[in-house]
């Protein structure tokens, strides 16, 4: 008997275009990059305890004129220490951590594609299908949300829709 696949998880992980863009993960080396720089706790949470091999990111530019889904990925190697919270030249170093007790950790993540029209928050809001999706939720800043597997197929529907 075959063994059943575990299951998949969706998540949507923030960044800021001027930071890390999804321009740059398709110049990345085999167009893979560890995802840094979260220092919410909630947040890291979720990258250590919830993120796993194999699950599907929706790549979102924040911070910008125009937030939106503009690529899809995938999680190529689960949680590790964040190197950047261990390197004092880093704009994410962070003096209590330490290769013995990092607080802070990355994923390693792949790109699937990049979307050939960015699906905005705009949009995503004049859909019924998303209204209980927690990005659109009042307050919500967090840099790595997870999704429902019907959400993200409905935002890489409509970026396949011209």
């Amino acid at each position: 008997m075959a063994k059943k696949a575990a299951s998949c998880n969706y998540w949507l992980m923030k960044t800021e275009p001027n930071e890390f863009s999804i321009d740059d993960l398709v110049a990345s080396p085999n167009q893979t990059t560890f995802w840094f720089g979260v220092r919410n706790y909630q947040a890291r949470n979720m990258l250590r305890d919830g993120v796993k091999l194999g699950d599907q990111v929706l790549f979102y530019h924040s911070s910008c004129a125009e937030p939106a889904v503009v690529g899809i990925a995938t999680v190529v190697r689960e949680a590790y220490a964040d190197p950047t919270a261990l390197d004092p030249k880093s704009d994410y170093f962070d003096a209590k951590s330490s290769a013995d007790n990092t607080r802070w950790f990355v994923v390693d993540l792949k790109l699937v594609e990049k979307l050939k029209r960015p699906i905005t928050i705009t949009e995503m809001r004049a859909h019924d299908a998303l209204t209980e999706m927690l990005l659109l939720r009042k307050g919500n800043r967090l840099s790595v949300l997870p999704t429902t597997a019907d959400q993200f197929a409905y935002i890489v529907k409509l970026a396949k829709k011209k």
